[in-house]
């Protein structure tokens, strides 16, 4: 059953127990353990054993991931325990007036913290989760917000891991530089840019339709916040606004800064080298945990916290992120499943994608559906391109359509991330937004298979014409008449 059809059958038993179910954590174990029963032709024993083998495997690879996480969720406890985000929100609230003023604000923030997206979720969640509550903007609303700024904005910005990870796929005979690759693959990487677009219209005209309107009228129906869970932390400090904004500011700076030293910028590499060459994880662990003490000396000694209710947040934060990282466990676990040392999902589409590669004209299209079915299917952006971009340099070498069709496997990637139940991103933004995680999914859905449909249309015109731009504009035009026709069709209903 290695790199053959049955491959994909673990994460799409995974997938359609959570629609149905929606329970995520035991639909996503018995998405593995179906994987691991037909790579031991079905010996439920040593599945059993493949199973956790796997688990503590990925666990082991990702532990900096879980670290970092974990440093996160101690730094979003201290700022919301020392009533810094209740000052924030009181400071908004003067300000924000209005569900398009929240919605706005909460993009905006989700923008400006573009370093990492686990990192944007988490805590653009946090500090705007009380502003869209008093705005009676729902919490799947405010994940769908989160969640459509935060991996566009990741995957179109030069600084940040996402931009590591991508440089860092090029195979290692590659006569080109990655970042300079990564900065030719911005203007073509149309869902990206039409979702970020697509979300600036949500915000201004306040409409929603499809799953998302269904769902809001559900929640102001019934009168209560869809919450996933009761706020766990008690504020006790008597923080104001900055102490909110300056450790954030810190935090980005602080990553950033690590990024360029783990790449080896302390040490002569030029600026370029030094963020295509560092180590993403690791960088967030040592800059989270420089931020983790910038807040002690930012708090401590001005009595904003005592130092016991300094540390209890280190257990509450913990706290908070176990769901997230249970989930992302899981989650990894079904990715180790469909990899080459087991199932091999990959082989098995890298193989159809050679054998269409004659078809140059439509291979940017083709490149953006397999990598939005691998992304959907694994729950993974990073391992998406990761093998979709070598089958790229393969086919098309320094050819100028190279930039266009890697900008369809990151675009597809994106996507996939987006409407992937299992996806870390879109765990995360459930988290930060305490919002229930099956309905995250179930309303953001159809807002991205929207974009995805322009976007698949986009990169079919730019295969054909071998210009990008023709694509860009192409569905640029698209996306306006997209937005006018919603738009006139919802206020028909009001």
């Amino acid at each position: 059953m290695n790199a053959t059809f049955w491959a994909v059958l673990p994460p799409i038993i995974a997938i359609v127990l959570a629609l149905l179910t929606r329970e995520v954590y035991s639909s996503l174990f018995i998405g593995i353990f179906a994987g691991a029963l037909m790579f031991t032709n079905l010996n439920p024993l040593a599945a059993t054993e493949t199973t956790f083998t796997i688990m503590k495997d990925k666990v082991s690879g990702n532990l900096s991931i879980i670290i970092f996480l974990i440093m996160l969720g101690m730094i979003v406890s201290l700022i919301t325990k020392s009533g810094a985000s209740r000052a924030y929100g009181e400071w908004a609230t003067r300000k924000i007036k209005s569900r398009r003023g929240a919605s706005f604000a909460t993009s905006a923030l989700g923008a400006l913290i573009f370093v990492d997206d686990y990192f944007n979720c988490l805590t653009v969640g946090t500090v705007m989760r009380p502003i869209t509550d008093r705005q009676k903007i729902t919490r799947a609303k405010l994940a769908y917000i989160i969640d459509a700024t935060a991996a566009p904005v990741c995957i179109i910005a030069p600084i940040s891991s996402w931009a590591a990870a991508v440089t860092s796929s090029l195979p290692e005979d590659a006569n080109i530089n990655g970042f300079s690759l990564f900065l030719q693959t911005i203007p073509f990487n149309f869902y990206a840019l039409f979702t970020l677009a697509f979300l600036i219209w949500i915000c201004a005209t306040d409409i929603d339709f499809f799953t998302m309107a269904k769902y809001n009228k559900h929640v102001e129906k019934s009168g209560k916040i869809d919450s996933n869970e009761e706020e766990s932390t008690v504020i006790v400090g008597c923080g104001t606004v900055k102490d909110l904004l300056i450790p954030i500011f810190f935090l980005i700076i602080s990553c950033i800064t690590a990024m360029y030293y783990s790449g080896g910028g302390f040490e002569g590499v030029g600026i370029v080298d030094a963020f295509a060459n560092c180590s993403a994880a690791d960088a967030l662990v040592l800059g989270s945990f420089v931020a983790l003490v910038f807040t002690f000396l930012m708090y401590v000694p001005r009595k904003i916290l005592t130092f016991g209710q300094f540390c209890e947040s280190f257990t509450e934060g913990f706290k908070a992120m176990v769901p997230a990282i249970f989930i992302l466990t899981l989650a990894w676990t079904l990715s180790g499943i469909c990899s080459e040392d087991y199932l091999d999902l990959r082989g098995f589409v890298s193989s159809h994608i050679h054998g269409d590669a004659a078809i140059s004209m439509f291979l940017p299209a083709i490149f953006f559906l397999i990598a939005l079915g691998i992304a959907f299917a694994t729950g993974t952006s990073w391992g998406t391109f990761g093998i979709l971009i070598p089958i790229a340099f393969s086919i098309f070498g320094t050819d100028s359509m190279l930039a266009i069709t890697v900008s369809a496997c990151l675009a597809g990637a994106v996507c996939g991330d987006h409407i992937s139940p299992i996806s870390d991103t879109t765990i995360l933004a459930s988290a930060g937004a305490q919002c229930k995680h099956i309905n995250h999914v179930s309303t953001q859905i159809p807002y991205a298979v929207s974009v995805a449909v322009i976007s698949f249309t986009s990169y079919i015109a730019a295969g054909i014409t071998q210009n990008g731009f023709i694509g860009l504009i192409l569905g640029a035009i698209l996306l306006v008449i997209f937005a006018v026709f919603m738009t006139i069709k919802c206020k028909k209903k009001l």
